[in-house]
C-alpha cells in the first residue's frame, strides 16, 4: 500500500480572536478563510474534515511531487494573505472582529504514512497513527504562528533538502518529543510580503458635486455600532422594513464595500452594491447603490451614524439620485422627492421600533 498525504492549513490566533471579538463577525471571518483554503486546493487533496480554525486534507495513497506539494503550500498561503487584504481595504465596520483580522496568520502541517480508516454513520475518515502524529506535529517549538512544517517522513518521500532556499521558502531543522518519541521535521518561516497576493485596488469612493437633495435624521436609543449592525445585517432587513418578501445575500459574509444583495418588495428585485464616500467627521458611514430604481437611473442612499453617547446614536441619510431623461427630471421633480421621503421616512420609523424592541429585549 502507498503512503498518504496528511495536510492540515491552521489559523494562527484563533483563538483569541474569537473569544476577544463580536461573535457573528469573527464567525463570519474565519468561514471566509476557511472557504478560501478549500478554493485553494490545487491537488486535489480530500477534505476529511473541518476543525474549527483548521481544515484536514489528505491525499490517499499519493503524494504530489516537492514542485506541486511546494506550490499548493504557496498558492494556500497567497489566497490566504490575498483575502485578509482584501478584507482590510474593503472594510467599513469599525467592530473588533472586522478590524483585528488582518492580524491573523496561517500555518500549515504537511505528514505523510500509511492511512487506516474509520466509517462513522456512513461517512469514510482518516484514522490511525499517522492522523494522531500529523495533528500533535501542530503544537510545536517553531517561533512562529506563520510557517510550513513538513514531517522527515514526508521530506524524505519527496526528495526535499533540510536546506531547501527559495525566495518563498527558507528551511530549518526542527525536533519535537511526543510521548516519549522524538519527531524530527523541517519548517520554514512564510514572508507574507514575499507572495504575489492578489492585487486590490483601494475602494473608490462615491463624490457628489452639490448637497443631497434629499436628508433624514433620527434620534436612536442604541450606540452607534449596534445601529451600524441593525442596518448592514441583511439577515435583519425585514425586520424593519416594511413590504419586504425576502433578502438574497451572501449570509456567511460581512458586508463590506462590494458587497451585494437583492431585496424583493412584491415581487419585484432592487439589485443593491455597497459603496462609500467621506464620512462626516465623527461618523461611521455605510451606502448602497440602487442599480435598478424606479424613476432615476441611479439611487445612492447613505447612512452615517454619529455616536451621541455609549447608548444614544443619530442617524442621518443622504439621498442621491441621477436622471439624464428630462421627462424623468420632471417627473421626479413632481413625485419623485415625496415617494423618496416617505420611503425613508417609514423605513426610518420601523428601524426606531426595532431597535426600541431590541433594548427591551
Amino acid at each position: 500500500m502507498s503512503k498518504s498525504l496528511l495536510f492540515i492549513p491552521d489559523i494562527s490566533g484563533y483563538t483569541k480572536f474569537i473569544q476577544t471579538t463580536e461573535v457573528e463577525h469573527s464567525q463570519h471571518v474565519i468561514s471566509e478563510l476557511l472557504e478560501v483554503l478549500v478554493n485553494a486546493n490545487t491537488q486535489e487533496l480530500k477534505l476529511a474534515e473541518i476543525e474549527g480554525d483548521a481544515l484536514f486534507f489528505y491525499k490517499e495513497n499519493d503524494i504530489p511531487s516537492q514542485e506541486n506539494l511546494l506550490a499548493q503550500i504557496e498558492s494556500m498561503f497567497t489566497a490566504f494573505y490575498s483575502h485578509l487584504k482584501m478584507l482590510e481595504k474593503n472594510r467599513i465596520c469599525p467592530c473588533n472582529a472586522c478590524a483585528t483580522a488582518p492580524n491573523l496568520e496561517l500555518k500549515i502541517i504537511a505528514h505523510s504514512g500509511h492511512l487506516q480508516h474509520i466509517e462513522v454513520q456512513g461517512t469514510r475518515k482518516p484514522f490511525g497513527e499517522q492522523v494522531i502524529e500529523a495533528h500533535r506535529l501542530l503544537k510545536n517549538s517553531v517561533e512562529s504562528d506563520n510557517y510550513v512544517l513538513i514531517s522527515r517522513s514526508l521530506a524524505l518521500d519527496i526528495m526535499l533538502s533540510p536546506y531547501y532556499s527559495s525566495k518563498i521558502y527558507r528551511f530549518r531543522q526542527g525536533t519535537d518529543l511526543y510521548d516519549d518519541k522524538e519527531v524530527e521535521y523541517i519548517y520554514s518561516v512564510i514572508d507574507p510580503k514575499e507572495l504575489k497576493l492578489t492585487s486590490f485596488s483601494n475602494p473608490k469612493k462615491v463624490h457628489f458635486d452639490k448637497p443631497a437633495p434629499l436628508i433624514v435624521k433620527q434620534y436612536y436609543p442604541v450606540s452607534a455600532e449596534a445601529l451600524l449592525e441593525y442596518v448592514t445585517n441583511y439577515s435583519l432587513r425585514h425586520l424593519w422594513t416594511e413590504g419586504v418578501d425576502r433578502l438574497d445575500f451572501n449570509a456567511h459574509e460581512v458586508t463590506r464595500v462590494g458587497s451585494e444583495h437583492t431585496c424583493v418588495i412584491n415581487g419585484k428585485h432592487f439589485n443593491f452594491t455597497t459603496v462609500t464616500k467621506e464620512p462626516k467627521e465623527g461618523s461611521i458611514i455605510y451606502g448602497e447603490l440602487l442599480t435598478n430604481p424606479p424613476l432615476v437611473d441611479e439611487l445612492y442612499q447613505f447612512y452615517h451614524f454619529t455616536p451621541i453617547s455609549e447608548h444614544d446614536s443619530e442617524l442621518e441619510i443622504e439621498i442621491f439620485w441621477k436622471v439624464k431623461s428630462p421627462i424623468k427630471k420632471l417627473i421626479v421633480a413632481l413625485v419623485g422627492k415625496k415617494l423618496f421621503q416617505k420611503s425613508v421616512d417609514k423605513a426610518l420609523s420601523g428601524l426606531l421600533q426595532f431597535t426600541k424592541n431590541r433594548s427591551e429585549t
